[in-house]
Order: C-alpha cells, then structure tokens, then sequence
C-alpha cells in the first residue's frame, strides 16, 4: 500500500494506516545497539535532492502562485528518492545520486522499491519480474553505493504485506529481502540500511520482530516506520521500542529504527490514502531519542494513489494541491 511510481522520485503506499540534520551525524552506533547516534557521512546534513518531483515542479511552474510556498516548504528540504522499474539502468542511477551528494558532501536517502508483487497489486503495484530479476536488481542498486555513506530503506510493506501473499510466496519474498540485506552487507558496508516495519498500527510487535529477523534484520542497521503513513512520532517510537523489545526477548538483540515523518504532522486519522487534514512533519534530522532519526522518507505531495483529495492522480505523481494542503494542514 505505498504508492509510488515513475518519474524519478516519489512515492506512496498503503494501508499502513500507513529534518536538514541539526548537525554531523555520528556513525558510531555499535550494530546491535538500540539507541545511539546515527552516522558519520559526507559530513554537513542530509541531501537534498535537486530533481525531486516538488523541486521539479517548482522549476517547471515559477510563475504559479503555490511554487513559493512549495519550494520553500517542500521542495528545498532533504527528502528520500524511490527508486523502482522507472529508474532504468539502477547501478548508474543509484550511483548518480549518491556521487551527486557525495559531491555535495551531504547524506543521501534512498528507498528501494521494486520487490515481485509490490504493493499486492494496489496502486503502487508493480516490481520485478522474478525473484532472479529481483537480485540481479537490487545487488546493481548495492554497487552502486559503493563504499559511500547512505540511508537505505529497503522496500517499504513488504514485511507488512506478506500475508497477501498466497502461502507458498512468502518464504520467497522473505528469503528475498534476507538476500537484500546481505547485498548491502557485502557490497555498501558504510550504508546504514533499514528494512521496513510497517507502521504503529499494523503488525503486532512480536510479529513483526518475527519477520524483521527472518529477513535478515540482525545483519543491518535496524528498521523504518511510518514509511508513507501518517501516525505520530510518538505512536512510533512507541511502536518501534516495542519491536526492538521483542528482537530482544526472542532473538537476542535489539535494533535502532528509524521513523517518516514527512506528512505526520498532524497524526493520522485511520486512513493512509490521500486523507484530508493531514500535515507536514519534522524535517529530516537526527533524533536524540527513541528513533535514531527522523526523515522525510515520502515525499510530501505524491499521491498515495486515485483517492481521497487526489482524485484521478495516480501513485507517486506529485500534485500541488496536496502539497499546499500539507503545508496548511487542511
């Protein structure tokens, strides 16, 4: 239920009733630790990506009435870019982008979003053709980090969403993203890389943790919430203390999570599609507690999809009248 789409950026999801960092980050959090400092990068904040759909659009509309408030709320804040089937070639995209912050000496955030059976076929439905295309894939999305500093979400619901799957598919998606992290292990070891959690009011902590350690969660960073959904910072930390308890409890170890907080600002109101009244969230930085870091890992005014106040925009395209009425809260 995410819903993301072409054009290079953005993205959505689903039913997950789905900060520029206040300074360096530090990469000195020891793998197993539940709280700590994130880390050390290209040294100055988080990128900000130039062709992100909002910044896109705001070059493309300078004389709209909207774009100044667009640019200047949305457009010229560090945000994640998605990366799926419209990237092309994903070893030269990936390592664009993250060349481009190096350049920059700023932090990239990147999603990765092309797992078979995306989004079970709803509006962000998609992804790979076969689990062979899969790795092929997301091993070139790996290189093209290199030895690179980056965030790393690897592919928003698909933990939340196995029980879509029909039964003899779920150790497949499962052995796939444990297949994932071992990739970014192996060929991006200075990334900080999360798998998915799904969100404060979706999977039970316990199960959750089940199917974080299942995928290969030990092996990486830690885990992400929120991603595309609405709910609070609190309802998530909340949440994500939870299911590094039970990492704990039943495994043996903890994990650091992150949490989305580009359109949380207003909390959620039970729905993840286009819903009305929502709000902007803290801009990506890092977070002294409870999550290890706040980020703006949707980007705010992409639809969710042909719903709710965006009617007939498909997932992923941005759209001005949400972004202006996540700037208002309206």
């Amino acid at each position: 239920m995410h819903r993301y789409s072409m054009a290079g950026a953005a993205a959505v999801r689903p039913q997950r009733q789905r900060r520029f960092i206040a300074g360096v980050i530090a990469l000195c959090f020891a793998a197993s630790a539940p709280t700590a400092a994130p880390a050390a990068n290209q040294s100055s904040g988080f990128y900000v990506d130039p062709y992100s759909n909002p910044a896109i659009w705001v070059r493309d509309h300078a004389g709209d009435a909207r774009a100044t408030r667009i640019g200047s709320a949305i457009a010229t804040r560090p945000m994640a870019r998605w990366f799926g089937n419209w990237s092309g070639n994903i070893n030269t995209a990936v390592a664009s982008f993250v060349g481009a912050a190096q350049t920059a000496d700023k932090l990239p955030i990147l999603v990765a979003y092309n797992i078979p059976g995306r989004d079970c076929g709803s509006h962000s439905g998609g992804g790979a053709g076969s689990p062979e295309a899969y790795r092929a894939w997301i091993s070139g999305f790996a290189a093209g980090i290199g030895s690179r500093r980056a965030v790393v979400v690897i592919e928003p619901d698909a933990l939340a969403q196995l029980d879509c799957l029909p039964a003899d598919q779920r150790s497949v998606r499962t052995g796939l993203l444990q297949y994932a992290a071992n990739e970014f292990k192996l060929r991006a070891p200075n990334a900080l890389v999360y798998h998915d959690g799904g969100n404060a009011r979706w999977i039970g902590a316990d199960e959750m943790a089940r199917r974080l350690n299942s995928a290969g969660v030990k092996g990486i960073r830690g885990f992400a919430l929120n991603v595309s959904n609405y709910y609070t910072t609190a309802d998530s930390n909340a949440y994500g203390a939870a299911v590094a308890g039970a990492l704990q409890r039943q495994f043996g170890y903890p994990k650091p999570f992150i949490v989305d907080t580009s359109r949380n600002g207003n909390g959620s109101n039970g729905e993840w599609c286009n819903p009305p009244g929502r709000k902007l969230g803290t801009v990506s930085q890092n977070s002294g507690s409870g999550a290890e870091m706040l980020l703006w890992i949707k980007v705010p005014g992409d639809s969710d999809g042909n719903c709710g106040i965006g009617p007939g925009i498909p997932a992923g395209q941005f759209s001005p009248d949400i972004a202006i009425r996540l700037i208002e809260g309206r």
